[in-house]
């Protein structure tokens, strides 16, 4: 029996608001799947036959999906997590062989009204988390080659990124290289942490380490100094962007509910990447690079700016001297206690510490100059902190994500600022199971009076542009929107 399959004759709303915007459309987070037969071609090449069968044994019951592997009452006992489960639209067969087949999903992209998108396949978010260290330096490579490979010849509208493992500054500097230098990969993909056993437990059994472990997010109290590879990102002129999880976290482990551990995961993880980067001087040391955090939304980012500031103007090392301990009129508050206090406090002041706590003496650092916490990010002023986040960092929100709202209230934001969200559709998962809705469902929050005009350019078009020629002015060099980028480049006087 033949299936006769017929492209769609008329233009979807999608791509009819596209000619309405008369601007590029950039699909910053749109998700792939790999064809595994073939990309265990690759990874044979790579690894050999050995890397190949531990792949298939050990990645599915590992990490996030050990879960499928247990029952009920195993999770139960070792708290594993419900794993996610039936991520794929697979009620629609066309949008299903969209997710894995580069020819289609160049062509929808098209009648999508979308122009150009960054791809994150499965495993540039599993591959980087491996423990093994062969095998997932192997996966990593062989994800690269294939991918490179099978959207090569697509590269005028679909840019896949590269996997980038990160255990060590070393391993990520050499993939990075070989990715940009050999495949010619102009898009990477980091993890936002890896996690490593705490040193006092490394002695333990296997069980024990597994869950005795810390969150290494590379810029602050990292086991490593990363400053090499973010350098090396510079010099090869590639944003570093991330698409994070934190289920399996301490309040994300319902051993039965996969929403309880999914909602707001994203999120959790970005942040905790996001503030090491701002708090560890990252931002202040490399003033050129930028970030960005997928699928998480923009929400978070703006809350984090506001909270930043917030603790800077009431924890600044100036103000912290309100609450030395040096501080304290002990006379006044001796008489104040012996005024106002009852039977419990009587000929008991010199038990009282100086801090009004239990501790008999006041908390203070070793190093005085540890007390200004903002020193490594480079802040003296509320300003500076616009200047080491704002400037640094992008959120990618999904196109019906009405809580990009907070990203785009100028009136609220600090400054009056922006927070620099785009899209970041998450096209080709359960939540976005048709790719030609995105535009429309986007320009929906024009409708609905939840952005401007002005706000959607920029969440659509202008935020893209900027990051990804930050660094690389030729990034859509030869690609369907290389006029649009030259005139947004020339806009800015770059």
């Amino acid at each position: 029996m033949t299936i006769a399959l017929e492209r769609p004759k008329k233009k979807t709303r999608s791509a009819e608001i596209r000619e309405k915007l008369g601007y590029a459309v950039i699909d910053t987070d749109v998700h792939t799947q790999e064809f595994e037969p073939a990309f265990l071609d690759y990874l044979e090449q790579v690894g050999g036959c050995k890397i190949v069968d531990l792949f298939r044994e050990h990645l599915p019951g590992t990490g996030l999906f050990r879960g499928h592997q247990q029952t009920l009452e195993e999770r139960r006992t070792h708290r594993t997590i419900r794993a996610p489960f039936w991520g794929r639209p697979t009620k629609d067969t066309l949008s299903l062989a969209t997710v894995s087949l580069p020819k289609l999903l160049h062509e929808r992209l098209q009648e999508a009204g979308t122009d150009f998108a960054v791809l994150y396949p499965n495993l540039a978010t599993l591959a980087p988390q491996i423990k093994n260290e062969e095998m997932r330096r192997a996966v990593c490579r062989a994800a690269n080659l294939y991918h490179a490979d099978i959207f090569r010849p697509y590269g005028d509208r679909l840019a896949p990124v590269a996997t980038i493992p990160l255990q060590t500054p070393e391993e990520g500097i050499e993939e990075l290289e070989y990715a940009v230098k050999e495949l010619g990969l102009k898009a990477l993909q980091i993890p936002a942490y890896v996690t490593r056993v705490i040193p006092a437990f490394e002695n333990y059994p296997d069980e024990v380490k597994r869950e005795a472990t810390w969150i290494d997010t590379f810029a602050l109290d990292s086991a490593y100094d990363y400053d090499p590879f973010w350098a090396k990102c510079v010099e090869q002129k590639v944003v570093p962007t991330t698409h994070a999880v934190s289920m399996g976290w301490t309040q994300r482990r319902s051993i039965s509910n996969y929403q309880y551990n999914h909602i707001g995961h994203f999120a959790s993880a970005a942040a905790a990447f996001c503030k090491a980067l701002f708090f560890g001087g990252v931002t202040d040391r490399f003033p050129t690079l930028k970030f960005a955090f997928l699928e998480g939304g923009s929400d978070w980012g703006a809350s984090l700016y506001a909270d930043i500031i917030w603790h800077w103007e009431t924890r600044n090392p100036d103000i912290l001297q309100n609450n030395h301990p040096g501080n304290v009129n002990r006379e006044e508050l001796r008489e104040l206690f012996a005024r106002y206090g009852g039977p419990e406090v009587k000929d008991r002041f010199e038990q009282l510490g100086s801090g009004l706590g239990f501790h008999g003496k006041y908390f203070a650092p070793e190093n005085p100059g540890d007390l200004n916490e903002f020193a490594a990010a480079g802040i003296t002023k509320a300003e500076d902190v616009r200047d080491r986040f704002l400037n640094h960092f992008y959120f990618g929100t999904e196109s019906d994500d009405t809580r990009v709202a907070y990203a785009f209230y100028q009136k609220a934001n600090p400054f009056g600022d922006r927070v620099k969200a785009f899209l970041g559709s998450d096209s080709g998962h359960w939540d976005v199971p048709d790719i030609t809705a995105v535009v429309s469902n986007a320009y929906s929050m024009v409708e609905k009076g939840i952005l401007s005009e002005e706000d959607l350019r920029y969440f659509l078009s202008i935020h893209p542009l900027e990051l990804y020629t930050s660094l690389n002015r030729d990034f859509f060099k030869g690609t369907a929107i290389e006029k649009e980028a030259e005139e947004y480049l020339a806009s800015v006087g770059r």
